[in-house]
């Protein structure tokens, strides 16, 4: 595989559960009402969904205009009120995007801000309300493949999906538009106004909303979390697998790749915006002109992969109405919505990552896995990690390189966030432990290199996917849902411990014993990353 498509191939990965097979097209209007298609009446207008015995479901539902011609790179406008009862029967159009894996154009539709919601039948009131926000890097995902029918029969829960832009799209940045406002955190602000006007008729309770995301969908949550404009939006947080200082070493896959963070100076984003305008022609003198030849442009000349991975990054900054401040440091702070948290991890998060690079990178014996750890984290950082995580105790020295980076990527991260937000509100800690989850992502694994509790196998336990669970990890789905919904309907999931000093994290791995307290700074040596990689 060549460095370039590796790159591209890589970035998709990042931060991202490969998806599911497409989804169905955008809703449409729709006459007649059997009596297995239920109607709500929501406050732009009617439309009806499907009953599934146990649960409703109503998709494609706008809860906002289409973000297109002149509204491409504005803040989400209301959509509009519609006559008669629309069909909420199929998933809207996916947003924009490339293929997460593999050749391919552009898909999707840049009108694309519709949501789903999946509810308990009958009606009922007052249940828990859960926004889930999906991951994929901000350039690839979407909301309908996460099909939360146990959610909602099992945990009683009102859950909703949301599309959000992505890539150029979500997150693209210019003097012209006053920086880089966000456009995909805005997107998801958006409809967590939908949620607060018509959560109740879902049966709902809209002044009890969690939200919940993995990866991207997590990066997302921990804007919210330091977003004013968030502000009264949401009353509790899971963030799975995605904190505020998630982060990457440099050259830790791939030897051009620099460091990784989410998160950028607004500046950085606007410098970039400039570029890119001048690259397709634009760059055009007189208030708006840059902007307009923009906005004319078809969305495939904008959708190519170097322009959507340019633009996957959240912009913060001094007058940025959604990120005024780096997320992290606002945690540090105390500058955050001070709401019960859960924060989530998984054991073996960056093998599915890693797996992606070692044939054109191996990790063949003790000496490349020293020379790997050296380019990341620098010769002074060599002796003290090979203390901790010697090659010989691991069945390989790739999976040695992997827990390293799994543990100074996302584990300590997030779990130096956790101890931030412990502070002022309360925080849960889960890790994700079976090493023994199904993949469905479809990608070959290496021999000798299994995926374990890699990033994103937590998901078919939550929600319905093309994976098949064991008894065991039947019985561990089951604990799960029901964890996640007691947590959103009081904020505590039953029997956890809070996360503090020493640091508890409750472990979930199906069997018995599979679930125990462990503790998570020790077991992932987070003193050497707290204080050699912060």
């Amino acid at each position: 595989m060549s460095p370039g498509r590796f790159v591209r191939r890589w970035s998709a990965l990042w931060c991202a559960l490969l998806l599911l097979s497409a989804g169905a097209g955008p809703a449409s209007a729709a006459g007649g009402a059997p009596d297995d298609r239920p109607v709500v009446d929501t406050d732009r207008g009617p439309v009806r969904g499907s009953a599934h015995g146990a649960h409703r479901t109503f998709e494609g539902i706008p809860y906002a205009a289409p973000p297109t011609g002149p509204l491409r790179w504005r803040l989400p406008q209301p959509a509009a009120r519609w006559t008669g009862v629309r069909d909420a029967g199929a998933p809207g159009a996916r947003c924009v995007q490339l293929p997460a894996v593999g050749p391919g154009g552009p898909s999707g539709s840049e009108d694309c801000l519709y949501l789903n919601v999946t509810a308990p039948s009958p009606g009922g009131s007052g249940r828990p309300v859960m926004v889930w926000f999906h991951g994929g890097g901000f350039v690839n995902g979407a909301g309908d493949p996460y099909r939360a029918e146990r959610l909602a029969v099992q945990g009683s829960a009102v859950v909703v999906t949301v599309n959000y832009r992505l890539g150029i799209f979500g997150l693209f940045g210019h003097p012209a538009l006053g920086g880089a406002p966000d456009f995909a955190i805005a997107d998801q602000q958006a409809a967590l106004r939908w949620v607060r006007s018509n959560a109740a008729r879902f049966g709902g309770d809209p002044s009890n909303v969690t939200l919940f995301g993995e990866s991207a969908g997590g990066l997302g949550i921990c804007a919210h979390l330091t977003s004013p404009a968030s502000a009264g939006l949401f009353g509790r947080a899971v963030l799975q697998s995605g904190s505020c200082s998630t982060t990457m070493p440099p050259r830790s896959l791939l030897p051009t790749l620099g460091r990784y963070e989410p998160f950028v100076p607004e500046r950085r984003t606007v410098a970039a915006g400039v570029t890119t305008a001048a690259g397709l022609g634009c760059d055009r003198p007189g208030p708006g002109a840059a902007l307009a030849c923009l906005r004319g442009k078809d969305a495939a000349v904008l959708a190519t992969p170097e322009l959507m991975q340019r633009f996957s990054l959240v912009s913060y900054g001094d007058g940025n109405r959604v990120l005024p401040e780096e997320p992290r440091r606002a945690l540090e702070a105390g500058r955050f919505h001070r709401v019960p948290v859960v924060e989530g991890i998984n054991l073996d998060e960056m093998r599915i990552f890693l797996a992606q690079s070692l044939v054109a990178f191996p990790i063949a014996d003790a000496g490349a896995y020293r020379a790997r750890v050296e380019r990341s984290f620098g010769a002074e950082a060599v002796a003290a990690v090979e203390a901790q995580y010697p090659a010989t105790a691991y069945p390989t020295p790739a999976l040695a390189f992997a827990a390293v980076l799994s543990d100074a990527s996302f584990i300590c991260p997030a779990l130096r966030d956790g101890r931030a937000m412990a502070r002022y509100a309360p925080v849960y800690a889960y890790r994700f432990s079976d090493r023994d989850a199904p993949d469905f992502t479809g990608l070959p694994e290496v021999p000798g290199f299994p995926y374990g509790a890699s990033h994103g196998l937590e998901l078919p336990y939550l929600f319905t996917m093309d994976a098949a669970l064991t008894g065991p990890q039947r019985a561990l789905s089951e604990r799960m849902t029901a964890d996640w919904t007691a947590f959103a309907r009081t904020g505590r999931p039953p029997a956890w411990p809070r996360f503090d000093a020493p640091g508890p994290v409750l472990s979930l791995a199906p069997g018995p014993g599979g679930i125990h307290t462990v503790n998570g700074p020790a077991e992932h040596h987070c003193a050497l990353w707290d204080a050699r990689w912060p």
